[in-house]
């Protein structure tokens, strides 16, 4: 996937931009064919279209989304972090590192809290776990405090943004 520019403008999409991202965000596998059925275009102008929302940064990626527990991956923790300096060397040095470590699903950079990082990560079992937090995240230059969280259950867990707010 590309990186988006750091604080890119908002794109107006018009009806058939919105139909055809709606599309690609229930089933990203769809051909171009299937996708030009789908928001009543013929393939070369919807190609054209996706091939645009492309280069515009809008679609930055595709994906293939996996059920954790079938792969056996049956824990899912939220960990706050906290770091022990607030410079822009040390939390570089973190985020490179850190966005090596497969089991890291997510990683923010926040606010409002007493933690500077929030991951999302997931792993097998608490066993996988324990390792994962004293042989990876505690030994990471910089961190002073980690406090974690476990998902019991996901009540919404969706990828697709919300194309409501996008100017139209």
């Amino acid at each position: 996937m590309s990186t988006p520019p750091r604080n890119p403008r908002p794109h107006t999409l018009d009806r058939t931009d919105r139909r055809i991202l709606e599309a690609l965000q229930q089933d990203a596998g769809l051909s171009n064919q299937e996708l030009a059925e789908r928001v009543g275009l013929s393939p070369s102008p919807c190609l054209r279209r996706v091939r645009a929302l492309e280069e515009a940064g809008i679609i930055i990626g595709r994906v293939a989304l996996l059920d954790p527990k079938r792969l056996g991956l049956e824990l899912t923790a939220l960990i706050h972090i906290g770091m022990d300096r607030h410079t822009p060397e040390r939390f570089a040095a973190f985020e490179e590192r850190v966005t090596t470590y497969p089991e890291v699903q997510h990683c923010f950079l926040i606010t409002g809290q007493t933690a500077d990082y929030l991951l999302q990560v997931v792993v097998p079992d608490m066993d996988a776990y324990q390792d994962f937090l004293l042989r990876r995240i505690t030994r990471l230059d910089g961190v002073s405090s980690v406090h974690s969280s476990f998902v019991l259950r996901r009540v919404v867990d969706r990828t697709a943004l919300p194309l409501s707010y996008v100017p139209g």
